[in-house]
Order: structure tokens, then C-alpha cells, then sequence
């Protein structure tokens, strides 16, 4: 019999729902089709849900609320299927970033290439051809996971900090890429730069990206991107988009 799922109690705060111990695409997938089930079915008491890597959380206040009656219907719910193949959730979007790899725009971009094993050109076709899926939001506000690359860029971080880099930042790790919505330090190697701002907190949807969307990093010239720069003023940083279901 498999240990997961798992149903455990967040203090009085609600329930979470884990389905791996580790990242998966059929882990998160699981979590992403699960949560919009619930969503769907708009549970009496439920006040908002969300997901991690590969869980599903549901805020419950459960000084009110007895767990144990969640927690049957959890377990009736995924009872009804198998989450790890279940379609992914509706309307979500593939997301092409226009991306500067290496020299100023990239800095680590050879570092991160002789971590994986290949030479710059090589990671760079790679990268800007591979297809990743938001896997979660967070550590910043709407600031995406996306992933999984190819075994390749089963890169571990780096032993130290990068002090900051700019808002925009493509950055790779554990065969996962980053945008990063704000100037910040990372452990993460900087490989590419684009114009794109997930976090729009003037917007009527001020996180862009949804978990479940797909991106994908086409190359362009360092002055396609300062072009882009000049001209954008909605963050989408010259990205196309595509309505994926």
C-alpha cells in the first residue's frame, strides 16, 4: 500500500494535502488537478485553498470547524481517481518570454553550462527550446517555479550567494527555471535576462502566471531586449500567449 497521499492538520490554520515527498511532475500535477477539484465543488468552510510543489492546502479554521469532517471528504474526493494522471486544470496558458542568455545579461550562464555538462551554445539551445510548467508560486510575490528541464540541469545551487540579481532574472537549479519578480539574492545561477514581470500590483490580476501555465524562453539579442524594455509598458516583457485548454 502507498504512504501517499497524506492528510495532516496546519495547527488551526487548515489541511494540507502532500502527495510525494519529493518533486514530481506527477506529484504536481496531482496537487494542481486536486486543488481545482476542490475549487470546483466550492466547499461550505473552505475559505481559500492553494498549492506548493506537491501539496494542496486548504484554509480551514479549525477552531470551528471539527478536521475530521474535512478530512472524510478529502479522502472520499481522492478516493474518486487517479490524481496522479488527472487532467490539468482549465484555462491554463503557454507563456513564450523572449530571454538574453549570457555575457551581462547572463553571467553564469557558462558556470551553469559546466555544471550540466555542455558547452554555452549547447545550454543555451536547450534552455530556450525547453518547455516548463509553473510548478508553484512563491518565496517572492507571484514569483514562479517552473519546471522540470531535462536530467541534464539536475544542477545542485550554489554553495554561496549571489548578492542580488535585477528584476526579470532567468535563473536555473534542480532542473527548474526561475523568473524573478524582484532584485534579490539567490543561490541560483543567473543565465539569462528578460523583461517580464509577473508581479503587477497596479493590475486588476496582479500575478500574471497561473500554476499549471507553461513558458518557454525563446533567445534573442541583448538589443532585442533592450528594444523590448523601451517599449513595454504592460510586464509582459514582449511574451506571446497561447490558450493552452
Amino acid at each position: 500500500m502507498t504512504d501517499w497521499p497524506k492528510i495532516r492538520t496546519v495547527g488551526l490554520s487548515g489541511i494540507l494535502v502532500t502527495f510525494a515527498a519529493e518533486m514530481s511532475e506527477q506529484a504536481n500535477r496531482a496537487a494542481l488537478a486536486f486543488r481545482a477539484e476542490v475549487e470546483e465543488q466550492v466547499w461550505e468552510n473552505v475559505s481559500e485553498t492553494s498549492t506548493s510543489l506537491v501539496s494542496t492546502f486548504l484554509s480551514v479554521n479549525l477552531a470551528v470547524v471539527p478536521p475530521d469532517e474535512i478530512i472524510a471528504r478529502l479522502k472520499d474526493l481522492l478516493a474518486n481517481r487517479d490524481w496522479y494522471a488527472a487532467d490539468l486544470p482549465a484555462g491554463r496558458k503557454l507563456w513564450r518570454i523572449p530571454t538574453a542568455y549570457g555575457g551581462d545579461f547572463g553571467p553564469q550562464l557558462e558556470e551553469a553550462a559546466e555544471a550540466a555538462g555542455v558547452d554555452p551554445d549547447t545550454a543555451i539551445r536547450e534552455l530556450s527550446e525547453a518547455r516548463v510548467r509553473v510548478l508553484t508560486l512563491g518565496f517572492a510575490p507571484g514569483q514562479p517555479f517552473s519546471g522540470m528541464l531535462s536530467e541534464t540541469w539536475n544542477i545542485p545551487r550554489q554553495q554561496n550567494l549571489t548578492k542580488e540579481v535585477p528584476a526579470g532574472a532567468l535563473v536555473v537549479a534542480i532542473r527548474q527555471l526561475i523568473v524573478f519578480t524582484n532584485p534579490s539574492p539567490t543561490g541560483w545561477r543567473h543565465i539569462g535576462q528578460t523583461a517580464f514581470r509577473n508581479f503587477r500590483p497596479e493590475s486588476e490580476r496582479p500575478i500574471a502566471l497561473s500554476p499549471g501555465d507553461e513558458l518557454c524562453f525563446p533567445a534573442i539579442a541583448p538589443e532585442e531586449l533592450e528594444r523590448i524594455r523601451a517599449k513595454d509598458t504592460s510586464g509582459d516583457g514582449g511574451a506571446e500567449t497561447e490558450v493552452l485548454s
